[in-house]
């Protein structure tokens, strides 16, 4: 965000605090552009649900301003605020129909019967439960209740759509399935929706941009192959995907690079948030990232490494091996490379580039 009036969504300065002393969420400044997909990721207290609650109405801030589309909405109604939301538990009224769960926030609204009628019947059909509309919750699975539930939020063309965990109810295939559709929803209609998850996996296929949260403040915000990639500090480095870690001192700092001494070992790296010579390093490494049985001269990371566990994946091997002191060091393997050392108990070599060890924070 470059203005004021690029920023849809607007938290500044932004502060809560329940017990007039903790606070929950610290300084929290975030823009959100018009129709982006931007997700509030991180574990449980970490302030991402207590800033989607604020930003809904359900929740008063004790500092900052929150705006909407260029007016501070701090004082509004929830009701009043026009925003959809989609909750984890579906919140649908049992005692009512697929159809009138669905017509509920048009007729708050005064909108015509016939209109309410086409909305309705264009909301279902959206998410693929045209012929759905004269059962009740009860009568649907959760995958379908979801889908009202997801419908009813935007049934009314509200300008922001809020979702808290919506999907974590389902199961595993149910829940990957509901996540393309929403995504596609999102694609379809250019609504901007603010979403609140615990699980990375999730942020990272569904979102426009990330924001990873941890004990109230923002430990980054960027596109999900920047925040996988590029992480900018040790707990986000921990936090998305899987990571090789190694705790270390910073030995050297020349052209670029730095070099970490881990248990006698000297590693090369690349310096993204470190104090200086001297200072301790948390260094990350991606499983993929690390090749196995390394050409001669190929990297300038090449270290001695013990076999410990093999597991099949299909696609891949997942290796976990004992390299400079760490027994939990992962491997992913493409299963068409042939490895004939790699088998449990071997002492082979591995590899791999110092760009693709990020040496960070010692948190």
């Amino acid at each position: 965000m470059t203005s004021e009036q690029e920023a849809f969504v607007r938290f500044a300065e932004v502060q809560k605090s329940y017990d007039g002393e903790t606070l929950v969420v610290k300084d929290l400044n975030l823009d959100i552009a018009r129709g982006e997909f931007l997700t509030m990721l991180g574990p449980s207290g970490s302030g991402k649900t207590t800033c989607l609650m604020m930003l809904a109405g359900f929740e008063t801030a004790t500092n900052g301003g929150i705006y909407l589309d260029g007016r501070e909405i701090n004082n509004v109604a929830p009701h009043k605020r026009d925003i959809g939301m989609v909750f984890q538990n579906y919140a649908l009224f049992p005692h009512m129909t697929v159809a009138e769960n669905l017509a509920f926030p048009l007729s708050v609204r005064r909108m015509a019967k016939a209109d309410i009628e086409a909305r309705v019947k264009g909301a279902l059909d959206m998410v693929q439960l045209g012929g759905f509309g004269s059962r009740r919750p009860a009568q649907l699975s959760g995958g379908q209740q979801q889908r009202v539930a997801l419908a009813r939020a935007l049934v009314f063309e509200p300008r922001l759509v809020l979702m808290d965990e919506p999907l974590g109810a389902l199961d595993k295939q149910l829940r990957e399935t509901m996540q393309y559709e929403i995504k596609h929803i999102h694609e379809n209609l250019a609504v901007t929706v603010v979403y609140v998850t615990h699980d990375q996996s999730e942020a990272l296929t569904m979102s426009d941009r990330v924001a990873v949260f941890n004990d109230g403040v923002v430990q980054q915000l960027a596109t999900p192959p920047v925040l996988y990639e590029k992480p900018e500090n040790a707990f986000v480095a921990q936090f998305i995907g899987e990571n090789n870690r190694f705790v270390g001192e910073v030995r050297e700092i020349a052209n670029g690079h730095c070099i970490v001494e881990v248990q006698g070992a000297p590693i090369r790296a690349l310096p993204v948030n470190i104090e200086g010579v001297g200072s301790r390093s948390t260094l990350s490494l991606r499983p993929e990232r690390v090749v196995v049985d390394p050409p001669a001269g190929s990297f300038p990371n090449v270290f001695e490494a013990r076999v410990l566990e093999l597991i099949y994946l299909g696609d891949h091997i997942r290796a976990r091996m004992a390299v400079c002191g760490n027994d939990e060091f992962i491997v992913k393997v493409p299963n068409a490379s042939e490895h004939p050392t790699l088998e449990r108990g071997n002492a082979i070599r591995v590899g791999w580039q110092a760009e693709d060890c990020r040496a960070l924070d010692p948190s």
